[in-house]
C-alpha cells in the first residue's frame, strides 16, 4: 500500500502520520509531500527518516491512497491531477465537501456509500464531524428538526501561526498576528471570514455540510462559531429539536453504545466534557445532557473533541481504512 500525506510538514499533516503509525496502518512506501521548499528535507515517521517529495514526483509515484491537507487551493488543482493516475484523494480541505459529485464522508455515518469509482474523498470540516458523530444515532430515532450551534474552537484550527500568536501574547512578546485581535484573555466571534449573509464560512459549513453528511436538506441549522485560546480542541453547545419526543436515558444509552464517542455525562462528580480530556484523543466527548425546558422535544448537549484528530486526521485515516478494508482501493 503506497500512501502520500500531502502537506506532510503541516499541523495536521504531522497527526496525520502520528495516526498512520497508531493504528498500524499498512504502509509499504510513505510518500511525505509538501511544498516546494521543503521538498528534499527530512521527516521521520516510525523511526525511518523519509525524504519529502515534490507534487509531480509523488503523481508519478502513483500511490494507492492520498491522504491531503494542504489547503483548499493545493486540492482543487492537484487532486484530480492523483485521481487521474488511479489514486483515491481523502481530502481534508473545503475543496470538494459541497461538490454534488463527491462524498462526504464520516466513517461512523456513511462510509457505506463509499464505491471504488470515488477518487476523490472530502473529509469534512472540524466542527461539524465531532457533531454529526454525536448526532447521528439521535437523529436516526428522533429526526431532528432544528439546531443551534454555538462553537468554541480551539486556535489549533487556525493553524501554526495562532499557536505562535498565543504563547507570543502569553510571554508578553510582539510577533505575527494570525487575528486580527489578541487572542489571549479573548474570544473572538469570527471563525474564517465573513458571507453576504452575516455568517461566517465556519457557521455555513456547519449548515451545509450537516444537511449532507445526515442526507436530510429539511434540518433547519443556525451556528455562532468563537475561538478561544485554547489549544486541546473544539468545544460545542448544541440545542437539538427533534420531531418525536425522547427519553433521557435513553438518550446516554444511545450514545454509550455509538462508536466513536466517550459518554462523560454526571454533574454530581463534575463529569463534563472538556478540551483538556480530549487533546490527543480520538473518540467525540458528549456530556452535559439535559432537556430544554423553554420547548417541547428539544435536548442541549456539550461536544467537546480533538480537532486536529477526530475533526482531521483521524477522521481521513478512518476514512482510508475503510477503503482498504473493503479492497475500494
Amino acid at each position: 500500500m503506497k500512501v502520500a500525506v500531502v502537506g506532510a510538514t503541516g499541523m495536521v499533516g504531522q497527526v496525520m502520520l502520528k495516526v498512520l503509525a497508531e493504528r498500524n496502518f499498512p504502509i509499504t512506501q510513505l510518500i511525505p509531500v509538501a511544498s516546494e521548499r521543503s521538498v528534499g528535507k527530512k521527516i521521520v515517521f516510525k523511526d525511518q527518516e523519509y525524504t519529502i517529495f515534490s507534487m509531480a514526483e509523488a503523481i508519478k509515484a502513483r500511490p494507492d491512497i492520498a491522504i491531503f491537507s494542504a489547503g483548499g487551493a493545493t486540492s482543487l488543482e492537484f487532486a484530480p491531477q492523483f485521481a487521474q493516475v488511479g489514486t483515491t484523494v481523502v481530502d481534508n480541505s473545503s475543496a470538494w465537501r459541497m461538490d454534488g459529485t463527491k462524498k462526504l464522508i464520516v466513517p461512523e455515518i456513511n462510509a457505506a456509500e463509499l464505491t471504488k469509482d470515488d477518487k476523490i474523498i472530502a473529509n469534512p470540516n472540524c466542527s461539524t464531524i465531532q457533531m454529526v458523530v454525536a448526532l447521528a444515532p439521535l437523529h436516526k430515532k428522533y429526526k431532528i428538526k432544528r439546531l443551534v450551534i454555538s462553537t468554541y474552537q480551539s486556535i489549533t484550527g487556525t493553524g501554526v501561526k495562532a499557536v505562535q500568536q498565543l504563547e507570543n501574547e502569553y510571554a508578553g512578546e510582539k510577533g505575527l498576528m494570525a487575528y486580527p485581535y489578541p487572542i489571549h484573555r479573548n474570544a473572538i466571534p469570527a471563525c474564517d471570514v465573513f458571507q453576504d449573509n452575516g455568517y461566517t464560512k465556519e457557521e455555513m459549513k456547519l449548515v451545509n455540510e450537516t444537511q449532507k453528511i445526515l442526507n436530510d436538506n429539511t434540518i433547519a441549522v443556525t451556528a455562532t462559531a468563537v475561538r478561544i485560546p485554547v489549544v486541546g480542541g473544539h468545544s460545542e453547545a448544541i440545542n437539538v429539536e427533534f420531531e418525536q419526543d425522547f427519553d433521557l436515558q435513553d438518550v446516554r444509552n444511545l450514545l454509550k453504545e455509538s462508536a466513536g464517542i466517550t459518554l462523560q455525562d454526571n454533574p454530581e462528580t463534575n463529569t463534563y466534557p472538556m478540551p483538556i480530556y480530549a487533546e490527543g484523543k480520538n473518540d467525540v466527548f458528549v456530556g452535559r445532557l439535559r432537556r430544554d425546558y423553554s420547548q417541547p422535544n428539544t435536548l442541549n448537549m456539550w461536544v467537546v473533541a480533538d480537532n486536529l484528530r477526530k475533526g482531521a486526521a483521524t477522521n481521513a485515516v478512518q476514512i482510508s481504512e475503510y477503503l482498504v478494508e473493503k479492497e475500494l482501493v
